[in-house]
């Protein structure tokens, strides 16, 4: 793999890696893994990322609905 495909690869951040990621933080804050002075840092970069993730969750989930209802109204 050259350069420029590595390149491409590190750009391609998906909401499943979003979702992975938010995991991660969970388990390293449950074992410590952060020293007191970061935990602000952390729990920002956390915060943002729930906040995303929720709102995501809610798009697609109202993109369903919108979905769901165009296949179930009857022809006019």
């Amino acid at each position: 793999m050259n350069e420029a495909e590595q390149e491409q690869q590190g750009q391609d951040l998906s909401i499943q890696d979003l979702t992975i990621m938010k995991g991660i933080i969970d388990v390293a804050s449950e074992r410590g893994s952060f020293k007191p002075g970061e935990m602000a840092a952390v729990g920002t970069v956390y915060n943002k990322l729930e906040a995303f993730l929720k709102n995501i969750e809610e798009q697609q989930k109202a993109q369903l609905a919108a979905e769901n209802s165009e296949e179930t109204k009857p022809d006019a």
